[in-house]
């Protein structure tokens, strides 16, 4: 994994060959944003270019350690993922005794912890000694959702590397470009935070499912009611689908907003575009205030299915509450 190959994440990965051009390359970064937004890749992409023999700001992939590196058997690069819920302290001992061997070469020894937020306090405590006392050759690169879900200290001796969502346009280009379905890429790409996350929910065969049961829910709901909670009974909670409700929410906040555009000339940037007439005929039916209190309506409902309300009883209020208007 080269970082030419990483999709989006522009600014991290200036960052990163920033670094590896001048050769001020930290001892420890954190790697903070979102699942699915290139962390892991961007990751390995960083540590293949410190080991690559030919010491640019990017992997050639043809060294013999890069090869090493994308086969995973490089001796000098370690992975540290959860044991269970957590990354426990075991797992920190364990990572010193092993990069206190010599390094199989003259370089780098790295290593990456995966969910990092996840360490016990006593892992975090024996890791925060380790970033301490470091040895130079070492580097450390550590995932997390975001820079607070790390201890202060281990922040303080971190050089902080944000990851954000991707340019969804990019994102988009880049599924099409692999073969994936237009349409279930734009839809994928506003509800995923990377090219990864996004390439996850079109290949999952209920995706495309939701989405048809959204436009079925969207056309019935104003004019159909009776028929909509019939739909979510015998098309959701019947199915396989009842165990996504929280992304068949958000997928109706979008298709609120795709009203909104509609009325506001911006149908190009719509994310249900194959039901352009058929939205654009009826979302005059409402005023612009009215389908931003759906689309709030839409997203509370999927914040209270995170909070463990039942999912039925959730659908089921906010079909009457959009109807109600």
């Amino acid at each position: 994994m080269a970082f030419r190959h990483i999709t989006g994440q522009e600014r991290a990965k200036a960052l990163l060959q920033n670094a590896l051009r001048s050769r001020k390359i930290a001892h420890a970064y954190l790697f903070a944003g979102p699942a699915g937004s290139g962390r892991r890749q961007t990751a390995q992409a960083f540590a293949q270019a410190l080991f690559c023999e030919r010491g640019g700001d990017d992997a050639c992939g043809e060294c013999l350690s890069c090869r090493k590196l994308e086969h995973g058997n490089h001796p000098d690069f370690h992975v540290i993922s959860p044991s269970g819920a957590t990354v426990k302290i075991e797992q920190i001992r364990e990572l010193q005794r092993e990069l206190s061997y010599r390094s199989a070469g003259a370089g780098y020894k790295i290593y990456i912890i995966e969910d990092s937020e996840t360490m016990t306090v006593q892992a975090a405590n024996s890791l925060l000694k380790f970033l301490e006392e470091p040895s130079s050759p070492v580097v450390a690169i550590l995932l997390a959702p975001g820079p607070q879900s790390v201890l202060p200290t281990i922040l303080s001796r971190s050089q902080l590397i944000a990851f954000v969502p991707g340019d969804r346009e990019a994102l988009e280009t880049a599924l099409v470009v692999e073969g994936k379905p237009p349409i279930l890429a734009r839809t994928a790409v506003h509800l995923a935070s990377g090219l990864d996350s996004s390439r996850k929910l079109v290949e999952e065969n209920w995706f495309a499912e939701i989405r048809n049961v959204v436009i079925q829910l969207g056309r019935e709901n104003p004019s159909r009611f009776p028929g909509s909670l019939l739909t979510a009974q015998q098309l959701v909670f019947k199915t396989e689908l009842a165990e996504h409700v929280e992304l068949l929410l958000q997928m109706m906040a979008l298709w609120y907003r795709d009203m909104i555009y509609a009325m506001t000339g911006r149908q190009n940037q719509m994310v249900f575009p194959d039901q352009g007439d058929w939205i654009s005929k009826h979302a005059w039916s409402r005023s612009v205030d009215a389908w931003v209190s759906a689309m709030e309506a839409a997203l509370t409902a999927a914040r209270r299915i995170k909070a463990h309300v039942q999912p039925q009883l959730v659908i089921e209020q906010l079909l009457v509450n959009v109807r109600e208007g």
